[in-house]
């Protein structure tokens, strides 16, 4: 098992470390000013703009999007550090594409969709969304009740979803929906691709998360699409779903780790500075054991997060890895940035520091891509099979 990265990919590295250092840090200021504000948790046009082209002149952009459209192609190893230093800063910025849509698309379109939807998302010309969510569901994707039917050389679709990210920009989304009732997840999901615009494909209402963030709800009334709008084998669309799930897991870990990391540093310098009752919270025994806690635990999702991407890169399935590091990789950053509140005092629970939204943007994660109960409720009953 080997964890190091070619000379390639550390430059890359690298060059991501100094673009978050130079280009993402400084931002943070008039972001979290703008959150203060009441005027939300975004970067403009005019913030964005420049980022992306940075991004361009240094190569940062489709980083594991395929050579054969421009992109590095890099492992899913390389892809850990790169997802880690983004998840150091608050500021809301991705390297186009998102990656979990990118990879579901590489598993599942056809020649035509390949030119019509991968080639300009791989590129970062396009922006997606991905409809899977509905009322009453929950974390359960084999309960959606969101209908498409055959009406001749058509598909229609039926139904509501719900906590859609971007879709209020998205050129297109995938929606995934039930073809064939009787056999559910089991051979009865397909995913179409939904583009903006199309009659019937109506954004209900946007709802506010914590964190500064927007989602949505979806309302699929009749909505008509052509056979060609099928994404991959019908009835085949909850595997490749879940391979998306599986990267967007890793992902959240990396933010978690950086997340953790950035904390950690926080609360070290703060009590190395800061003196109470004639000494240095460094000084302190409860100080010190966050510490020690904080380091052991990171070490460990650093760990983690390189096993199961080296296993990735093999070939391997990383389903239950990616359970147990969206698990332990979501709370551990919980802990660390709870700790380095509690150290900073009251200046902690103040808006002036990143630690707010840091503490709102993983307590989110600990319910998206699925919660951590029901992590723990499939990671023990895989087990428990085994010993049977």
């Amino acid at each position: 098992m080997n964890f190091e990265l070619d000379e390639e990919y550390r430059l890359i590295q690298a060059t991501v470390d100094r673009f978050v250092e130079q280009a993402l840090l400084p931002l943070e200021a008039q972001v979290l000013a703008r959150e203060a504000a009441g005027q939300g948790y975004h970067l403009s046009r005019e913030e964005l703009a420049p980022l992306h082209e940075q991004c361009r002149e240094l190569g940062l952009w489709g980083l594991d999007s395929p050579a054969e459209v421009g992109g590095a192609e890099l492992p899913a190893l390389a892809m850990v550090g790169i997802n880690e230093a983004l998840g150091r800063t608050i500021v809301p910025f991705l390297f186009p594409p998102d990656s979990p849509n990118l990879h579901m698309l590489l598993a599942t379109v056809d020649e035509s969709q390949r030119a019509k939807y991968l080639e300009p998302y791989a590129r970062g010309e396009t922006v997606s969304a991905i409809a899977i969510s509905e009322p009453g569901a929950g974390a359960d994707p084999a309960a959606m009740i969101t209908r498409a039917r055959r009406d001749g050389d058509d598909w229609v679709l039926d139904g509501r979803k719900i906590w859609i990210s971007r879709v209020d920009e998205a050129d297109f989304t995938i929606v995934m929906a039930v073809t064939d009732p009787g056999r559910g997840a089991r051979g009865g999901i397909s995913a179409f691709l939904v583009d903006r615009g199309t009659p019937g494909f109506e954004i209900a209402r946007a709802i506010p998360i914590i964190g500064g963030h927007t989602t949505y709800e979806l309302v699929l009334d009749h909505c008509r699409l052509p056979a060609s709008q099928l994404l991959g084998a019908e009835g085949q669309g909850f595997a490749p779903m879940q391979l998306r799930l599986v990267v967007r897991r890793l992902q959240m870990g990396a933010w978690c780790l950086g997340m953790a990391r950035r904390a950690l540093d926080m609360l070290c310098a703060h009590a190395n500075e800061r003196t109470t009752f004639g000494a240095r919270l460094a000084e302190r025994q409860a100080i010190q054991w966050w510490v020690a806690d904080a380091e052991t635990r990171i070490h460990c999702l650093q760990l983690m997060l390189w096993h199961a991407a080296w296993k990735q890169d093999q070939g391997g399935d990383v389903r239950t890895e990616a359970s147990m590091i969206k698990l332990y990789g979501t709370e551990l950053a919980s802990d660390v940035i709870d700790w380095a509140i509690q150290a900073h005092g009251a200046m902690g629970v103040t808006r002036e520091l990143p630690l707010h939204l840091m503490a709102q943007r993983v307590r989110v994660m600990r319910i998206y891509e699925g919660p951590s109960e029901v992590h723990r409720w499939v990671l023990a009953r895989n087990r428990l099979r085994l010993g049977r």
